[in-house]
């Protein structure tokens, strides 16, 4: 396959207002979950799943008020059980929306059917047929139903079950399959190897979707490979919010499939602004080296990758760069500084964009000066502006 001209398009399936709200230590309020909504709104994702409506009333009252407020070219989703009475609570939130959608969740990994639920697997089919055709008498021939094999990642051992599984959730009305790695086990290409096995024994004309976390930190990787496999879909959250170590993390893998030649309908140019606020609105910090958010990820310190940047500053792809600062809504740009590990590239950068030029003879007495100070000083960075000084002074 050639991944630079990938024929499908990613569908940006966020979970922030559900998934990410419920592992906050303190969930959000209505109003706050509206922000979050306005910067999905604002961010051009596809899909939004706005939260739990069964679960207590002000995810009900959250969820209905969001669903009145949706665009019509962004799908609402709100998440039950397989149970008729969560259904129909979670349909009377969600109905308002002009494009809705009923997410019903049901295990179908071997050890979730044996420990947890304690029942046959016919009764599990029994349970899945039941809730998706209830779900689709409610709404109606056109609204979208998804049904998600809660613990796929781990139905390895009844593997064959679970794909039986889906099959019953499309015969009883469901037109989007959802594959979770609800917990994050093995290496990705085990699940991927897993979705592309569903992909090719399940109608083309459904869509496949995905839904990773990330217990071992392999969720973007997971998911966007799973993509390559044959979803269409992915389920994705701001800030890499989740239960335990998170979902899997919207700008990592937004950024990644268009790396690819992925169509992502995405306005990139809203990520970084929209991380910051969820930040702050979460009070979780942004970790310097975060990829594509951390403070320091533009940085340049290696004499080696200096003269890289330096000689390739300006264009599109940079020796030591993904993407530009820019195309993620940062006002930031790359930045050399001059530690013991650097080279005498960086010291004419810095005096270059600082207005002065010198000789190569004075740039090797600054380099061997500069050099010798930071070794002596704790291997510190030295500033510009003490390179200015040494050169007035000679």
């Amino acid at each position: 396959m050639n991944e630079t001209n990938h024929p499908k398009k990613a569908w940006i399936q966020d979970v922030t207002l559900r998934d990410g709200n419920q592992a906050l230590k303190t969930p959000w309020t209505i109003h706050e979950k509206e922000v979050v909504f306005d910067a999905l709104v604002e961010l051009k994702v596809n899909g939004i799943e706005v939260g739990f409506p069964s679960s207590n009333s002000n995810e009900f009252e959250a969820s209905k008020r969001l669903a009145l407020k949706a665009p019509k070219h962004i799908t609402i989703a709100g998440l039950s059980r397989a149970i008729e009475q969560e259904i129909q609570v979670t349909w009377e939130a969600i109905q308002f929306a002009p494009t809705p959608r009923l997410h019903i969740v049901y295990p179908v990994s071997a050890f979730q059917i044996q420990n947890v639920l304690k029942i046959s697997n016919e009764e599990v089919l029994e349970k899945i047929f039941n809730a998706v055709s209830f779900a689709r008498k409610i709404s109606g021939r056109e609204t979208s139903i998804q049904f998600s094999g809660e613990h796929f990642g781990d139905a390895i051992e009844n593997f064959e079950f679970a794909v039986k599984a889906f099959q019953t959730a499309i015969a009883a009305g469901a037109n989007v399959i959802n594959l979770p790695n609800t917990v994050e086990r093995y290496r990705p290409f085990v699940f991927v190897d897993m979705v592309r096995k569903v992909v090719e024994q399940i109608p083309d004309h459904i869509t496949i979707s995905v839904h990773t976390h990330n217990d071992l930190g392999m969720a973007t990787a997971t998911t966007v490979e799973s993509f390559f496999a044959g979803a269409t879909q992915v389920e994705v959250a701001l800030n890499g919010l989740g239960e335990r170590a998170g979902n899997t993390n919207l700008y990592e893998t937004a950024v990644a499939l268009y790396q690819c030649g992925v169509p992502v309908d995405l306005n990139f140019q809203k990520i970084y602004p929209t991380a910051k606020m969820i930040s702050k609105l979460t009070n979780i910090p942004i970790g310097e080296k975060t990829p594509i958010l951390g403070d320091d990820i533009f940085s340049h310190r290696s004499g080696i990758h200096q003269d890289g940047v330096a000689k390739t500053l300006g264009h599109s792809k940079g020796a030591y760069r993904t993407f530009s600062p820019e195309f993620v809504g940062r006002i930031d740009k790359e930045r050399i500084s001059f530690t013991n590990q650097s080279g005498a590239r960086a010291i004419q950068h810095l005096l270059h964009d600082a207005g002065y030029k010198v000789s190569r003879e004075k740039l090797e007495i600054l380099f061997a000066k500069a050099k010798e100070t930071s070794s002596n000083q704790g291997n510190r960075s030295i500033p510009v502006e003490e390179m200015i000084s040494w050169i007035e002074s000679y």
